[in-house]
């Protein structure tokens, strides 16, 4: 069921590394390519990463997890096993901010149905990426980062505290907990 999909799909930091092929990333672009287009430009493009060596450089210039303040990321042996890079092709159009959230979360309910999760990272250096992959900066903007791979890790939703922070958290255990806002609080009357 799409529910089940949906409550899987949470963002997930530490993965299991093992190898995600290139036909499985393909499978997971062509479901983004089958996705609703901002006037159907269809601008946005995919940069697929799955070898240990690019794997490392994309690596370098993510920033993880903004509310784990003592975190710097998944150590080595918990990294993704692969990343799905969305650029925007400016020759083919520039208004798409809706396409980057329609494709990322269909590439990643793809990823979940497949067993694997993901997480969505707009903390990108991209200057840096963009040198250390040869993108064309000029042409391509990097809007997201997807980093893929097996979940390694255990995610809890729960009720938003009394206080109302919806900060994440970890446990001692590492369970990690993401608090979420009732039904009747998002539904204005």
């Amino acid at each position: 069921m799409l529910k089940d999909l949906v409550a899987k799909n949470r963002s997930y930091r530490r993965f299991y590394e093992e190898p995600i092929s290139i036909e499985t990333l393909k499978e997971l672009i062509a479901l983004a390519r089958i996705t609703p287009s901002t006037a159907n430009s269809q601008a946005l493009k995919y940069r697929l990463v799955y070898t240990k060596e690019e794997n490392e450089k994309v690596f370098q210039t993510l920033h993880w997890a903004g509310a784990l303040f003592d975190w710097d990321g998944p150590e080595e042996g918990e990294r993704p096993s692969a990343y799905i890079i969305i650029l925007c092709d400016q020759t083919l159009g520039k208004n798409k901010m809706t396409d980057d959230g329609i494709v990322a979360q269909t590439i990643l309910l793809g990823a979940v149905e497949k067993g694997l999760g993901g997480c969505i990272l707009g903390n990108v250096d991209r200057k840096e990426l963009a040198k250390l992959l040869q993108i064309d900066m000029e042409r391509f903007t990097i809007d997201l980062v997807l980093a893929l791979g097996k979940p390694k890790e255990t995610i809890v939703l729960t009720e938003l505290p009394e206080n109302g922070d919806t900060r994440y958290y970890r446990d001692k255990e590492q369970v990690h907990y993401v608090p979420k806002r009732s039904l009747e609080d998002l539904i204005l009357k």
